[in-house]
């Protein structure tokens, strides 16, 4: 939510919107005067990998950013966010983290902010530096091409924005740049925008899915076919798919994975999130789809819960990704079972989701469903990467 927050899912360097994880940033320039080596409780900078040096290259294209910003749900509910705390932006400090063309460190500016510190570890920097100066902004919006993790800002900040939210909310694992920009810079009494996010799944139903990408080989033009369905499923099914579907392919109430307090939450909180979950059909369905974890949230979808908790505690901006609502380029995240399942009316459906940041890559998640139905457990695994 926002009084500040909000969520997203996919794969590492995805044309359509690779998410840019670990640090955020904006275009070139450098902070006012250097930083200071007496600055001792923060944790050491992660080191930069060939997976980050990847996913920050993914970000430089400018296909990526387009997507993002004619996506009108997302940027138009940061830009309502930012104005309606306005009062505690204008005159201050803020970091943008991840800050990819400077929107919202421009919107920040517009608000009335003192300077603007964007930062972006992708290429994309440098045409945010453009973007501020042909804006006349470039006494405001200090654009820093760095990692967060690696970049000087000798000041403390009022004010820490980001859009951080990947698929499923927590894929390419950017919110661990933002807790590091918290705990290093921010001041006391900070807000944060997003402030708190949520991640819901929910088991749905898509058999159109499966007609098109399996049952489509029993008979193609007449020739029997039927020998490829095993590797059909095995190629559309066996990693997350990042899908829109409607509220009418939800059978469920969805129920919380994890709910994020931007405020509190610590880096090793992320490395492995597990929740159980019971549902209830409310509808009968010869052939269900999955059950999807998605957040940004929901198995319905991904719920993306922005707020702010520093102004207006009965005032919430939240920015949905949910089945029901408009459609954002986060989509749903949906997890397919192999074997499609028929459900009755009222048949319960429980067992566990874990998610975790994967050994190989921490932007990477390794997710594993259990699942009981019918007098018999299931297990799936699966790797978004």
């Amino acid at each position: 939510m926002f009084t500040g927050g909000a969520d997203g899912n996919g794969h590492l360097p995805r044309p359509r919107r690779p998410r840019r994880g670990g640090l955020g940033g904006g275009g070139m320039g450098s902070a006012p005067g250097q930083g200071s080596s007496a600055v001792q409780p923060y944790p050491a900078a992660p080191p930069c990998t060939d997976y980050d040096m990847a996913y920050f290259k993914a970000y430089s294209h400018i296909g990526v950013h387009e997507e993002m910003l004619k996506d009108h749900v997302r940027t138009s509910t940061y830009r309502n966010a930012i104005m309606h705390h306005q009062d505690l932006i204008s005159g201050k400090v803020v970091l943008d983290v991840g800050c990819g063309t400077g929107v919202l460190s421009i919107f920040c500016a517009f608000a009335g902010a003192t300077r603007v510190y964007a930062v972006d570890a992708s290429d994309i920097a440098i045409q945010a530096m453009e973007i501020v100066r042909e804006n006349g902004l470039s006494d405001k919006v200090v654009v820093l091409h760095s990692r967060i993790e690696d970049v000087i800002i000798e000041e403390k900040v009022d004010v820490i924005i980001s859009e951080w939210m990947g698929y499923m909310l927590l894929y390419e694992s950017m919110l661990g740049s933002v807790i590091f920009a918290r705990d290093k810079w921010l001041k006391p009494g900070g807000l944060i925008l997003p402030s708190h996010a949520s991640l819901y799944m929910a088991p749905i139903t898509n058999s159109q899915r499966y007609q098109d990408s399996v049952f489509f080989w029993r008979d193609v033009y007449g020739i029997k076919m039927s020998s490829m369905m095993p590797l059909a499923k095995q190629c559309a099914f066996m990693e997350p798919s990042v899908e829109t579907i409607s509220g009418e392919n939800v059978l469920t109430w969805p129920t919380v994975v994890s709910l994020v307090d931007c405020y509190t939450i610590q880096a090793q909180e992320l490395e492995t999130i597990t929740a159980a979950f019971k549902f209830t059909s409310m509808l009968q369905v010869r052939q269900k789809s999955k059950k999807q974890a998605t957040p940004s949230l929901d198995g319905n979808t991904q719920n993306a819960s922005p707020s702010s908790k520093k102004k207006k505690p009965d005032v919430s901006i939240v920015l949905s990704t949910a089945p029901e609502d408009a459609p954002t380029h986060w989509q749903q995240t949906l997890l397919y079972l192999f074997e499609p399942i028929e459900l009755k009316k009222d048949q319960n459906i429980e067992g566990s989701v874990t998610i975790s940041q994967s050994q190989q890559h921490a932007r990477f998640l390794n997710i594993c469903l259990k699942y009981f139905t019918g007098d018999q457990w299931y297990v799936k695994e699966s790797v978004m990467r």
